[in-house]
């Protein structure tokens, strides 16, 4: 199981997660860097941990459309791998993050009007995850959501027959909040009846016993910011 560091950047800087109330995200203080610029936090988590591939929740480009290409290139540049989830709600948007290389695109619930919009970015877009975003257990949909449906199993086969191999199960509630993640029922759900799909969640890891449980339900990948942050979890943690 891979862990995958959380970039979570809004107005350039890196910033701390709270339960999705974005209007409450200020700049990061962690104890691996005094800096909250993207670039030196990541030099940060990758020096302290060993890891290069993180999940980046560029919240400029999903609130306001303003996605940050030049920090994508940056990151590239110095060897880091990112999953980029910057609101693509149309293919010419997935084109456009994936026009630099080895940047692998998320399309959010959140920002995904319809699993036919995620059909046609992912017949013209190479590795593309679906977020299946969610906040208190309840499905983040845009504002102009059509066709999805309501129910969380019924949502997982539409991306599926949308020909995504890759989802993210994360709810917004946990991030930042030190809860331990409370999207294993749906992850269950998932490894059993698609077990070739890969399979990432995240949101209020707390320790290694987390990271032993979601490896344990057969999770793929598990997004972790704050707690490599404020030091609950130590390098030796994360070898599973």
């Amino acid at each position: 199981m891979k862990v995958l560091p959380v970039l979570d950047v809004l107005n350039g800087q890196v910033v701390r997660g709270v339960a999705g109330r974005r209007e409450n995200y200020r700049p990061i203080v962690s104890q691996l860097t005094a800096s909250s610029d993207p670039v030196s936090v990541a030099r940060a988590v990758r020096d302290a941990f060993g890891l290069d591939q993180f999940y980046l929740a560029d919240l400029d480009g999903i609130l306001h459309q303003k996605p940050n290409f030049d920090l994508y290139r940056l990151l590239a540049a110095d060897g880091f791998q990112l999953l980029v989830d910057a609101g693509v709600r149309q293919p010419f948007d997935a084109l456009n993050i994936q026009a630099d290389a080895g940047l692998h695109v998320v399309v959010g619930l959140e920002t995904c009007r319809s699993p036919e919009d995620l059909a046609r970015i992912v017949a013209c877009t190479s590795n593309v995850t679906f977020s299946l975003d969610l906040q208190n257990g309840i499905p983040r949909f845009s504002v102009d959501a059509s066709d999805w449906r309501r129910e969380l199993d019924e949502i997982v086969r539409q991306v599926v027959l949308a020909n995504v191999s890759s989802i993210i199960v994360l709810d917004l509630s946990d991030v930042g909040m030190g809860t331990g993640g409370s999207t294993d029922t749906l992850c269950r759900f998932i490894r059993h009846e698609f077990p070739k799909l890969q399979l990432i969640t995240g949101g209020g890891v707390r320790s290694r016993d987390d990271l032993i449980r979601l490896s344990e339900l057969g999770v793929d990948g598990v997004l972790v910011a704050s707690a490599l942050h404020d030091g609950r979890l130590i390098r030796s943690d994360l070898l599973l």
